[in-house]
């Protein structure tokens, strides 16, 4: 746990960085090959609309347990009555419904289908229930599923602009968005889900939670860009990938605990409820949140560097760091070369003897007393002793220099004072 929250701290403090940014035609080649496998998916196999879309009949028996061969039982019950070519989709709701559905049947054929169905897994005629529900309640539930969708991708455009006093950071979110529902529809296509209101339903729940986690990783990009303008020490997508590594973990820690609950529902879907609006909606969400996670990473960041990539702003902060980067490496280079020794340094007396000929040698200066002149060694000419002066370049009495204890007159004792 530790090495993760170092690995964390590494990402969000720079000391590691991945290059999201820098990679960015890598992503898109992987995203585009995803997304041409997904739009095959519609014409390879085209969705399975449920019957709330499709129209049609739909039986449900109540029995006390569905035995293991319901699905060619009810589907024989089907064509004993409707003709051998009848398809029928089966399934069971909590293990003990049985769930037919089938093409739009008359109300004679509808009857005699319930009997033959009561017939066949030996239960009374009120407990097989049958509903027919008519194409026009699918249509009209598509309509107004297209229709929010709409005003939501229009208004969160607009408000996403205006949050952010740039068109492209919104037009990078909604291509991330597009992104996430062209992969998430063309794995419904793909795998045969059935889609029903219910995964309708989870589709805009999954536009949500997209944006959520775009937008959080643009509040960072927004951020360290601003920094990034006001210092001109680094340039925009520098700071932009800065921002993605801040919030990586964060993103990963994110999706894996919205998914939990989700996967706990699926299985409990599967091996127990059975199809139903739980199962639908929990698939749209687990698919479309695991895309989504990686659209916020991989591709609205990096897309939103290439769009501004010319701005005129942009450029003109990327030569200012580049300026910076080079300044900064001549610092170090400088500071890094080796310094000349003590003995060829130049000092002002030298510099003055390259200049004016050979130097004279100075007199002792008249303010020092003869005495201490006379004293003096071959160290005090020329050169003194760094010990034996101060900062200002005053000599210090010897008695006064840190080359040994300094002596410290005697006291009298007390019972010796008075006395000769």
């Amino acid at each position: 746990m530790s090495r993760m929250a170092d690995w964390g701290n590494d990402l969000y403090t720079g000391k590691r960085s991945i290059a999201f940014t820098g990679k960015s035609k890598t992503w898109y080649i992987w995203s585009a090959v995803i997304m041409v496998v997904a739009g095959l998916g519609f014409v390879v196999q085209p969705l399975n609309l449920s019957l709330e879309f499709t129209g049609g009949s739909e039986f449900r028996v109540a029995t006390s347990s569905a035995p293991s061969d319901y699905e060619n039982q009810a589907t024989s019950a089907v064509r004993e009555v409707a003709g051998g070519d009848a398809s029928a989709n089966v399934s069971t709701l909590g293990g003990s419904t049985i769930r037919v559905q089938t093409e739009e049947l008359g109300e004679g054929e509808a009857r005699e289908v319930q009997e033959e169905l009561a017939a066949t897994f030996g239960v009374a005629n009120n407990e097989v229930s049958s509903n027919y529900i008519g194409p026009s309640w699918g249509k009209s539930v598509s309509q107004q599923a297209l229709r929010a969708l709409a005003v939501f991708l229009l208004l969160t455009t607009a408000l996403m602009a205006i949050y952010y006093r740039n068109v492209k950071m919104a037009g990078a979110a909604m291509i991330a968005l597009a992104h996430d529902m062209l992969i998430t529809v063309g794995i419904y296509a793909w795998t045969g889900f059935e889609v029903s209101p219910a995964t309708m339903i989870g589709f805009l729940t999954v536009l949500g939670y997209s944006l959520y986690d775009t937008v959080i990783v643009f509040d960072h990009v927004k951020q360290n860009t601003k920094e990034a303008f006001a210092n001109r020490r680094t340039s925009f997508a520098d700071a932009a990938n800065l921002a993605v590594n801040q919030t990586l973990v964060r993103s990963i820690n994110t999706t894996v605990i919205a998914n939990l609950p989700i996967v706990a529902v699926i299985i409990i879907g599967f091996a127990v409820l059975g199809p139903g609006t739980l199962l639908d909606l929990s698939l749209a969400l687990f698919i479309g949140t695991t895309v989504g996670a990686f659209s916020s990473v991989f591709i609205a960041t990096p897309l939103l560097v290439d769009l501004r990539r010319k701005d005129p702003d942009v450029v003109k902060l990327a030569e200012d760091a580049e300026r910076h980067r080079a300044r900064k490496e001549r610092e170090l280079a400088t500071a890094g070369a080796p310094r000349p020794a003590k003995s060829e340094r130049t000092s002002p007396s030298s510099r003055g003897a390259t200049t004016s000929g050979p130097a004279k040698e100075e007199a002792p200066s008249s303010s020092t007393p003869p005495r201490e002149r006379d004293s003096a060694g071959p160290d005090d000419e020329g050169q003194a002793d760094p010990s034996s002066q101060t900062v200002t370049g005053r000599k210090v009495h010897k008695y006064a220099q840190s080359s040994g204890q300094r002596n410290q007159p005697k006291k009298t004792p007390r019972k010796s004072r008075g006395k000769k």
